[in-house]
């Protein structure tokens, strides 16, 4: 399924939460999770400043949905997502049965980004969401954020 112009303007404000992330000391990531009837039910950016890697947006929307929505309503919830999710986050994504992914910019390209700017590795292997949580229906990336996001992970990541 490609992207739609609906789809774009969510992932638009998920680059709005990655740069309030990176503006508060934080990594840039935010995230956006819709229900079936496309109404923002929580929204979040990373937290992993203090010290926990953990605090992803996509974990703690999955870790929120498990406890505000029933599985019908997470099987038919939307998460749109500045950054194509983690293995950690895709597995809970899966985990908790939540429906499809959007995502501005790709794990592959994050991946290439840090090679050419020399920044280290992250601890965990880039795999894409497909290769983790294989049911999950997702689209991305949106070409036309990409040097947004890619900006904003220069600022955070290159050395």
């Amino acid at each position: 399924m490609s992207l739609s112009a609906a789809d774009v303007e969510y992932l638009r404000r998920c680059v709005d939460l990655a740069r309030q992330a990176l503006e508060a000391g934080d990594e840039p990531f935010g995230s956006l999770l819709l229900d079936a009837d496309g109404a923002v039910r929580f929204e979040d950016h990373n937290h992993v400043a203090g010290g926990d890697a953990t605090r992803h947006p996509e974990l703690a929307i999955a870790l929120w949905a498990v406890e505000h929505l029933s599985p019908e309503e997470r099987a038919a919830a939307t998460v749109y997502t500045s950054g194509e999710h983690c293995p950690m986050c895709a597995a809970a994504h899966a985990w908790v049965g939540l429906g499809r992914i959007v995502y501005a910019a790709s794990s592959a390209q994050l991946t290439g980004w840090l090679q050419a700017w020399d920044a280290p590795a992250p601890p965990v292997a880039a795999l894409p969401i497909s290769a983790v949580a294989p049911g999950v229906p997702v689209d991305g990336p949106a070409l036309d954020l990409a040097e947004t996001m890619k900006a904003l992970y220069e600022r955070a990541f290159r050395r």
